[in-house]
């Protein structure tokens, strides 16, 4: 007898027309992402890396730093902005991406710093003899390679690669995601940017954007340090846009973001490809917003040219975090951690070594403890230890101690006739010393990619 196989059920009818047409998605998508890539892969423009870089490559593996670059270069769209001959660059960045992608570090470079100008080579755009005291923007004028070399001798930081990106690109990129939202706490005019823009929250199309991300006049004195804060805003925002679901879930509105990108952009060799600045955005989006920071390179005024900058002491402590792949410490970021170092500390030597408790007194009061005094322990001690009467200050003082230091000590509450905190300085810290592992908190205008665009 022949047997009939059974009549589908609605539910497999269903599911058989899913996949069906999963398939067919399928085929037609990846002819179209074929097409996409190529169209993409061949947007991209390359340019070589310095032949040998001045600064040796300490950077841990698996950390990256990367010199973003804003140009003025080249006949642009963008009217009101550019020059005839020649290219600057409008915008300096070394963005610093943390092994494990735990952090990603952006430190903005004032184009108005002077600073010493390594020669440099031709590339591919004209060499450039460099010189002393001049202002980092011009090594531009020799390539992308010529400002590579000039921000590593600045920082004293290995840079892998570098990404240039002219005006149109910027403007192209925010029309692409469909605008991007800011938060201005006061109306904005700049003739000269061709900005006019009210307070208050508002979305901006990308020649408002580039305008706000641009002008002097508009801001604080008038000087680049000035739009710094602006830069970070729109930067946010757009980190913020692109990520969102607007933008990953919309094929058509994705592919004009990373069209503009790719065909404003001039690239090292080392990541001219889809597949290689794909890896780069993998990178990026595995950072929480909240661990990408913005930090203007803290400066003070020329010697030469009040109306110039120069780098101080915190951003040599900046570049060192970066080369080493530590955290930037910036005090506003301590500050908001609450205060930790208020409870005075008495140091006590128990090490039976000369001027153990001074050089922790140096060390203590570099990070901005307060030591209320030096003592020699009644019984040497083999461990450091740290005594505290109990309060909250004095138990968070005590962590920021270990902290800080490295000590790992053991933390013993006395209640009675226990005033402060006593650190009680051990053999281990012979060969240890009381050097922090950590350094100083610099003073330096930050902001996070999370932050209220309102803040």
């Amino acid at each position: 007898m022949t047997r009939h196989a059974a009549p589908p059920t609605r539910t497999q009818v269903v599911w058989r027309r899913v996949v069906i047409g999963l398939a067919v998605f399928t085929l037609v998508l990846g002819g179209a992402a074929a097409a996409a890539y190529m169209k993409l892969n061949g947007n991209i423009e390359s340019s070589k890396l310095p032949d040998s870089t001045i600064v040796k490559n300490d950077t841990p593996e698996g950390a990256l730093n990367i010199l973003f670059i804003g140009s003025d270069s080249r006949d642009l769209k963008t009217k009101g902005y550019g020059k005839e001959k020649g290219q600057r660059s409008d915008a300096l960045m070394l963005v610093h991406f943390s092994k494990g992608n735990t952090r990603v570090d952006a430190v903005q470079i004032p184009r108005d710093t002077l600073t010493e100008l390594p020669a440099c080579s031709d590339t591919g755009s004209g060499s450039f003899s460099g010189g002393v005291n001049l202002m980092i923007n011009s090594a531009l004028e020799g390539g992308p390679a010529c400002s590579v070399k000039a921000v590593e001798k600045l920082s004293n930081v290995h840079i892998d690669h570098f990404v240039q990106l002219n005006f149109d690109g910027f403007a192209s990129m925010v029309n692409a995601l469909g605008g991007v939202n800011v938060c201005l706490t006061k109306p904005m005019v700049d003739v000269d940017a061709r900005l006019d823009l009210p307070a208050g929250k508002q979305k901006l199309d990308g020649s408002d954007a580039l305008a706000l991300a641009r002008t002097r006049h508009a801001v604080g004195d008038g000087s680049d340090i000035g739009r710094l804060g602006h830069q970070q805003v729109v930067m946010s925002s757009i980190i913020s846009r692109a990520r969102s679901a607007g933008v990953l879930t919309r094929p058509d509105r994705l592919f004009k973001f990373l069209n503009a990108l790719t065909s404003s952009i001039t690239v090292d060799e080392g990541i001219s490809s889809i597949s290689k600045l794909t890896g780069l955005a993998k990178r990026a989006k595995a950072v929480k917003d909240s661990g990408i920071t913005f930090i203007t390179m803290p400066t003070g005024a020329a010697p030469t040219d009040p109306n110039r900058v120069v780098k101080i002491a915190d951003a040599d402590t900046i570049f060192r975090s970066i080369a080493k792949d530590d955290e930037v410490l910036v005090e506003d970021d301590d500050t908001k951690k609450g205060a930790t170092r208020t409870t005075p500390v008495r140091i006590l030597n128990a090490a039976a070594t000369d001027g153990l408790a001074t050089r922790a007194q140096a060390s203590l009061t570099g990070l901005g403890y307060v030591v209320s005094g030096l003592a020699t322990a009644e019984e040497p001690a083999d461990a450091t230890r740290i005594i505290v009467d109990g309060t909250p200050e004095a138990m968070a003082t005590a962590k920021a101690l270990n902290e800080d230091f490295g000590f790992k000590a053991q933390i013993v509450e006395q209640a009675d006739g226990t005033t402060g905190v006593s650190l009680i300085l051990g053999a281990d810290r012979i060969e240890a010393g009381t050097e922090p592992v950590k350094p100083k908190p610099v003073k330096a205008t930050t902001r996070k990619a999370n932050d209220s665009l309102c803040a």
